[in-house]
């Protein structure tokens, strides 16, 4: 009897941990026909924070869900993970066409912001915690999320990435395409980074963004340039100068810029890290304010 009784425990405590990533089929507006999955934790927050969260170039949303620690922490902390994934352009994000880097206008960005809007509406969400990350061409489709839709996402986290409109007019932004010259740091003035970004969102005068801006030094796909390249760019939309570097954060290999008192702010470099930079949950979710 004993047994029986523990054996009905077990089996009671599996049913109840039933949380996993769920396709989700209608959500609105989807222009570029990508796709939607979602995790909802078991235990949801009252009025839960909701992360996206970009596959890679190449990637899936189910093989972004099981690349991240981030299911066990939404675990711990009721937040919503959302993972969209594109089958077009190699598994590559869309984040050089005039829709996606225009407000409103469609591309996969619209796809992502209504994702956003479905999750919201159905569990209840925080408005004031949308929050987006990604790698690679999941951490270029951030910057262009963040300065597209600066009235959605609260705080982003590009790893490995580009600035906002870096790939703007090539014909796509994957490894193979003719036109790498983005990838390779493509430079200009802080000014002209952060008029790409307000010309996105003509009229926008509302907060911005914080962002956090990841990357290895040895990354030779999408060279260390590309991030300087996005906090000049971020440097310029927040108004925020370089105020220190800190050496050792966070790991031995690692600098971290400061920005202004560094709440909105942040840049990482590794030392001997490639493509991609590691993704830093701990850290990360600390500066979108989910963890304290």
């Amino acid at each position: 009897m004993l047994l029986r009784n523990l054996l009905g425990l077990v089996a009671t405590a599996t049913t109840a941990l039933s949380a996993s990533l769920q396709k989700v089929n209608d959500f609105g507006n989807n222009p570029t026909k990508i796709y939607m999955y979602i995790y909802v934790p078991d235990k949801v927050a009252a009025k839960p924070a909701v992360i996206v969260a970009l596959h890679p170039c190449g990637g899936t949303a189910q093989g972004w869900y099981s690349g991240t620690k981030l299911p066990s922490y939404a675990d711990q902390n009721g937040f919503i993970l959302i993972y969209p994934g594109t089958p077009n352009q190699s598994n590559c994000w869309d984040v050089q066409s005039v829709a996606s880097l225009t407000h409103g206008q469609g591309g996969d960005a619209l796809g992502i912001v209504n994702m956003v809007n479905y999750t919201l509406a159905k569990y209840n969400g925080d408005r004031e915690r949308v929050y987006v990350m990604g790698s690679s061409s999941g951490g270029m489709m951030t910057n262009v999320m963040a300065g597209s839709y600066p009235d959605v996402f609260e705080a982003g986290a590009a790893y490995s990435g580009v600035a906002h409109a870096c790939f703007a007019g090539s014909p796509t932004a994957t490894p193979f395409g003719a036109n790498q010259t983005c990838a390779q740091g493509l430079q200009h003035t802080p000014e002209q980074w952060g008029a790409f970004v307000h010309n996105s969102y003509p009229g926008y005068t509302g907060r911005r963004p914080r962002m956090q801006i990841y990357h290895g030094l040895a990354d030779t796909l999408v060279r260390p340039q590309a991030a300087y390249e996005a906090l000049k760019q971020w440097s310029n939309v927040l108004g925020l100068p370089l105020s220190k570097n800190v050496t050792g954060v966070p790991s031995a290999a690692y600098t971290q810029m400061i920005y202004g008192d560094g709440t909105k702010l942040q840049g990482f470099f590794g030392q001997g890290v490639g493509h991609t930079a590691p993704v830093n949950e701990q850290l990360m979710l600390k500066f979108f304010g989910i963890l304290s």
